[in-house]
């Protein structure tokens, strides 16, 4: 098992736009092996390569009750969101002791490269769809606080002791 560090707020990486995977490779498959094990010593629902200092665009998403289930993506992208929406408490392990309710589309489809190198399509619910919006926000460079209002980000960040 190999847990990788998160990297802390306000790391520059946290903000970039993660380069797109051009095919999944042994070193892949490894990073997301990491990511998984990572994801669950947090414990977790999700995690994404720019959280772990890798800036490629990977997410694995775990919201199974029995755990185990993870899915692993690569360029994950949103096809389509359903209008009802879905409040939900976020955190991020790379500004820990902090959080907020963010309202996202309950339902998603996501189309995405798997770990046999083919292109998927999934339909994901509740906190599955939750997680992996979450985690294509990391993907581009946002954070789940960018979603809230600036008076609420700055209350969010001064309570973390922390600096934009």
């Amino acid at each position: 098992m190999t847990v990788r560090r998160c990297l802390p707020w306000p790391d520059p990486v946290l903000r970039r736009k993660a380069t797109p995977v051009e095919a999944i490779t042994d070193d892949i498959r490894a990073i997301w092996d990491d990511m998984i094990d990572t994801m669950e010593a947090m414990p977790g629902v999700g995690l994404a390569a720019p959280q772990i200092g890798v800036s490629l665009r990977l997410a694995v998403v775990d919201a199974s009750e029995g755990r185990g289930q993870a899915v692993r993506m690569a360029n994950p992208e949103i096809l389509y969101a359903s209008a009802v929406m879905r409040p939900h408490d976020e955190a991020s392990p790379n500004l820990p002791g902090v959080h907020a309710t963010i309202e996202r589309p309950r339902a998603v489809t996501v189309r995405f490269l798997n770990a046999a190198n083919e292109i998927e399509e999934r339909e994901m619910v509740g906190l599955w769809a939750t997680s992996v919006q979450h985690q294509i926000d990391h993907l581009e460079g946002q954070m789940f606080f960018d979603r809230l209002s600036r008076v609420k980000r700055d209350m969010l960040l001064r309570r973390a002791g922390k600096k934009r």
